[in-house]
């Protein structure tokens, strides 16, 4: 059975996102940027939380967890093994190739460094889904406020291989200015431009970018696409090795 996902804003620009499986009535928040939207969402939905998965140690991803647990002591919370003295009150810590559930469904570990040394993924490989985080957005990246920008590609690379019809939730509504950076340097791509109307009309009636696909982000993110003749020309490193044509377009983007 399907899970249901419910996707809601928290704090400026943050989203909140609880999976519930009905088989078994488990609910998991992903992140815990802000309590009370998140204990509202499972109030109206007369959902139990029995677990937290946090991706990264920053504040505005883990600063909820404490009036969660409050509120459902019984929910656990997993979180990156290599950012736990950071984060702390971990029950369950992971790194690659660690499984998590939500009930009956079984995700995946990815280590994803980059955003932060120890940022992690979480891949439902039978549900097609993928919660990333910031590292990657849609038609965009995280900066790499940890590890050099080399880093942060290699992980980058590491979720465009799953599988295109993954559908990847992001921690942040970022799509619009993404769009914009990225017809910047792609804007012969006809499939970046049809997808950027189509993210202006959604945010123009006030509706959510995401989820996104890898196989979209694959068509339309630049720093997806770093070994692109078109990307690489734009940037003037044409023949350059993607991961130095990756470090070019996150330090334009950090001065966009």
């Amino acid at each position: 059975m399907a899970p249901h996902i419910y996707q809601f804003m928290c704090l400026k620009d943050n989203f909140g996102v609880l999976v519930h499986d009905p088989e078994t009535r488990s609910t998991v928040a992903i992140d815990a940027p802000e309590a009370a939207p998140i204990l509202a969402a499972l109030a109206a939905r007369e959902w139990t939380l029995t677990d937290i998965l946090l991706t990264h140690h920053h504040a505005d991803h883990v600063q909820g967890v404490g009036a969660l647990k409050a509120a459902f002591p019984r929910a656990r919370v997993a979180g990156p093994r290599k950012e736990a003295a950071k984060i702390g009150g971990l029950d369950q810590e992971v790194g690659e190739g660690d499984t998590v559930r939500i009930g009956a469904l079984e995700g995946r570990v990815i280590e994803v460094p980059g955003h932060t040394s120890g940022h992690v993924a979480y891949w439902f490989e039978e549900a097609d889904i993928v919660f990333v985080g910031d590292t990657l957005f849609a038609m965009g990246c995280g900066r790499a406020f940890e590890e050099p920008p080399q880093v942060l590609f290699h992980s980058l690379m590491k979720l465009a291989a799953l599988p295109g019809e993954t559908e990847v939730y992001c921690g942040h509504e970022y799509t619009l200015a993404n769009a914009k950076f990225a017809l910047g340097v792609d804007s012969a791509n006809e499939i970046l431009r049809e997808r950027a109307a189509e993210v202006a009309a959604l945010r123009a009636a006030g509706k959510y970018t995401l989820p996104t696909t890898i196989a979209i982000e694959l068509a339309t993110n630049p720093f997806l696409r770093a070994e692109e003749p078109e990307v690489q020309a734009a940037v003037g490193m044409p023949d350059a090795d993607p991961a130095a044509v990756f470090a070019e377009l996150r330090d334009r983007k950090n001065r966009a």
